[in-house]
Formats: C-alpha cells, sequence, structure tokens
C-alpha cells in the first residue's frame, strides 16, 4: 500500500466506532445467509445491516454489496433506529464508496502511477482517511426514534452514528 490506506481499512474504521452489545436489525433487501453462503452474492445485491448499541451513543452499519465488482443500481435505504433513551443526539454518516474514504479511486483517476509525487502522495493520503457524507448534525428524537434516508451506491458501506 506504499503507506495509503485502502478502503478496506475504512471500513475497519467504521467497525471500530460501534460499541456496546450488538441490536437486532431487518432489512427487505438483505439477501438470507444461506444463500450468500450457498450461492454467493450474483443475482441481487445484499443490502444488510449490523447494529450496536450501548448507554450512550448506536450505530448502524449498513451496505450494498454484490460479488460483482461493476456499476449498478444505489439502493434507496429508509433507515429507522428506535429504543433511544434520549430526546436529542448527534448523528454522523460515514461513508466509503467511490468518492469518499477512497483512495484506490483516487489512484485510478490521477493515471494509477507507481511512483507518486509529493502532491499525489498527499491527495492520497487525505482521499485514504474515514470521511463523512456531511458534517455532524443534531436531530430531534420522536418517541425514541430518528428516521433517515439515503442513497447507497453499490459496493458501498455507511456507518449512521448516534451520540447523546
Amino acid at each position: 500500500t506504499n503507506g495509503i490506506d485502502k478502503p478496506v481499512l475504512n471500513v475497519f474504521r467504521m467497525l471500530g466506532r460501534m460499541s456496546g452489545r450488538r441490536v437486532w436489525t431487518s432489512s427487505a433487501g438483505a439477501l438470507p445467509i444461506e444463500d450468500v453462503r450457498d450461492r454467493s452474492v450474483r443475482a441481487a445485491a445484499d443490502v444488510a445491516a449490523f447494529a450496536t448499541a450501548d448507554a450512550r451513543s448506536a450505530a448502524v452499519l449498513v451496505w450494498n454489496y454484490h460479488d460483482d465488482d461493476l456499476p449498478g443500481a444505489a439502493s434507496e435505504v429508509d433507515l429507522t433506529i428506535s429504543g433511544l433513551p434520549a430526546e436529542r443526539a448527534s448523528l454522523t454518516h460515514y461513508r466509503v464508496d467511490a468518492d469518499h474514504s477512497n483512495a484506490y479511486t483516487v489512484w485510478q483517476q490521477i493515471g494509477s502511477p507507481q511512483s507518486p509525487t509529493a502532491a499525489q502522495l498527499t491527495r492520497l493520503e487525505a482521499a485514504g482517511r474515514l470521511q463523512t457524507l456531511g458534517p455532524p448534525s443534531r436531530v430531534a428524537l420522536t418517541a425514541h426514534r430518528v428516521a433517515v434516508s439515503f442513497s447507497l451506491p453499490r459496493q458501498a458501506v455507511s456507518l449512521v452514528k448516534l451520540d447523546w
């Protein structure tokens, strides 16, 4: 990697921001685990989630995965997080996709240099950091829940993190 962080490292960074106990999730776009195990992800994409919560935060990791790393349709995600013990929270949305937290895409865009210049290295290092879709926002929780909608590109991972 020549000291440049790859996108998969940013997925691990997302996982590192999750804490507490695992909590139940459901997704209309999730493939049954048996199908993934036995037939892989060849037809429809697997759009699923994993969530955790502790006394001061909740985090939901959402992915849009397909075995074929080719352009494909984004998935519209309507995420509802419920059972939250607060009235307000700070929401941060982290993303790994072709445009966020992805030094590999930037490396391709600059011509895939085997020996990047100092300026190119600076750009690659910045692209390799875990990025958000925007600044953290304060959200009001209605009936101890919050709803977040977003488009999730194919081969992308989002982490929606709430802190209170």
